[in-house]
């Protein structure tokens, strides 16, 4: 069959669609959360039932040698499961950073002075200093 013909310039009307700054804010925040959303992976053993054959895959050397020690264990994976369960993204860490308005510096605010030294030019080809003065 023929494939269904569209106008270009409908394409085009979309594309250019002006978006106030609540919507852009709120499309970037979505597209960073997907981003982040991607890199998580859930734990593929976790769904496998504990019997003495299976080899167990949080285990280490140290870890078997030390025996009598468990709590270890089970401090380390309730820690890794609150940070999965209340994992925010960055987006939202810095809304809740702009949120509360504290004195000095921030992530958004935080500056240095200007150097004492001079501006160094380097070599844009070789990366050699270059004493070329404008």
């Amino acid at each position: 069959m023929a494939e269904k013909r569209e106008s270009g310039r409908v394409k085009d009307l979309q594309q250019k669609r002006v978006l106030d700054d609540a919507a852009r804010r709120r499309r970037q925040r979505k597209a960073l959360e997907a981003l982040e959303s991607d890199n998580f992976q859930d734990d593929p053993h976790a769904d496998l039932k504990m019997s003495k054959k299976a080899p167990k895959f949080e285990e280490s050397m140290e870890a078997v040698q030390q025996q009598g020690s468990g709590t270890k264990r089970q401090r380390k994976s309730r820690s890794d499961h609150f940070k999965f369960r209340y994992k925010k993204s960055f987006a939202a860490l810095l809304e809740e950073d702009q949120r509360f308005e504290k004195e000095g510096p921030s992530y958004l605010s935080a500056q240095i002075p200007a150097s004492r030294f001079p501006e160094r030019h380097f070599c844009a080809v070789c990366g050699y200093p270059f004493y070329h003065f404008f």
